[in-house]
């Protein structure tokens, strides 16, 4: 038999782990070597906050180029022949979309980055931006409900708080 923990080889009638000091729990048959049972949680935060962080990268990359071209083509349409007073609200309204784009990006970045490393704030922040992204058509939508399904839930704080714990322990 090994140890859950270090997986050091144990003997049937062992009591603690003689490397890393495990104390086995267990009826008169032994020890219990059984992996602990994951919550739902601690079995999903890994792959929201990739996913997290990936949509962020999505949101950078279509803010800089919202961004590039609110500041090189939208400026320089009244010089290829478009009118003037059609194209001067452009600029300021895709300069300022494209800000807010960003802006999405760089917190998505911090949420994904805090539930990665089991940080407190993370899962309120992540909520927050899983709110929202309901509304971004597809891939917001099905991250978000994700997101939602994962962390919303009544028991979901103290499994996420236990993660957080745990996480600082080790």
């Amino acid at each position: 038999m090994f140890c859950d923990r270090c997986g050091a080889s144990v003997a049937a009638d062992q009591r603690f782990c003689g490397r890393c000091g495990r104390e086995f729990v267990g009826g008169t048959g032994g020890p219990v070597l059984a992996f602990p049972r994951r919550s739902r949680v601690g079995e999903h935060i890994r792959l929201v906050a990739i996913l997290w962080l990936a949509l962020s990268a999505l949101n950078a990359v279509l803010g800089v180029l919202l961004l590039v071209v609110a500041n090189t083509v939208i400026v320089h349409l009244p010089e290829m022949g478009a009118p003037a007073p059609a194209t001067a609200w452009l600029h300021p309204f895709l300069s300022s979309l494209a800000i807010l784009v960003l802006a999405k990006g760089v917190a998505g970045f911090l949420a994904g980055w805090g539930l990665l490393r089991r940080e407190r704030w993370a899962r309120v922040l992540t909520l927050v931006l899983a709110f929202l992204a309901l509304f971004n058509i597809p891939f917001g939508t099905a991250l978000g409900i994700y997101t939602l399904w994962v962390l919303l839930p009544v028991g979901s704080d103290a499994e996420y708080q236990a993660e957080v714990s745990r996480a600082r322990a080790a």
